[in-house]
């Protein structure tokens, strides 16, 4: 009888574990199937998992950034006055664009069809993209940059633009009404 009540048990871990397992994943898979899959929108669920992975994406450049600062406030990189002042100046660009990334988020979390902080988000992903990309090419930099620069690049521009931005823009498009035509002034002819 204790066998049978251990077998059960384990019979019940698994199963649950399985439905665990098998559960709809959110990941650059996912989403990257999303869009060469030409669907037009992403679900409300669907649309906070993306923020949430952007997110996460935005918390894993924030620790590259401070470890890249670290590595260059301590010394720990062999780089010339020049070189390193012009990184530096790149990772403050950097701080900008994750701290105007993290707060567009948090609007994005409150009213997800806010368009200006869409905008903004894509354009502070694609800058950060942009500066990973530039570090990953320089050997000194790319140990602490890792795959993150061209995951974010694929984060920012097929998934979060073709996903979320592009059918918001559209439909804030249909949503405003056309202008209505304004007639040319007749001109007033005076007689002599």
């Amino acid at each position: 009888m204790r066998y049978r009540k251990r077998f059960l048990a384990l019979v019940f871990l698994f199963f649950g574990l399985a439905c665990v397992a098998f559960a709809e994943d959110y990941h650059l898979q996912y989403f990257l199937g999303k869009t060469s899959s030409k669907v037009s929108g992403l679900s409300n669920k669907e649309r906070t998992e993306l923020l949430n992975r952007m997110e996460e994406v935005m918390e894993q450049a924030q620790g590259i950034h401070k470890n890249l600062t670290k590595a260059f406030q301590t010394g720990e990189m062999d780089i010339r006055y020049q070189e390193g002042k012009f990184w530096m100046s790149k990772l403050e660009e950097d701080r900008g664009s994750i701290e105007i990334g993290m707060q567009q988020l948090k609007l994005l979390r409150e009213k997800s069809a806010n368009l200006v902080a869409s905008i903004k988000l894509y354009k502070s992903l694609k800058d950060l993209s942009s500066n990973l990309n530039a570090y990953n090419n320089m050997p000194s930099f790319s140990a602490f940059v890792g795959d993150l620069a061209p995951e974010m690049e694929l984060w920012a521009d097929p998934i979060f633009y073709k996903l979320y931005l592009l059918p918001l823009a559209y439909s804030k498009d249909t949503q405003t009404k056309p202008l209505p035509k304004e007639k040319a002034p007749i001109p007033k002819v005076k007689k002599p």
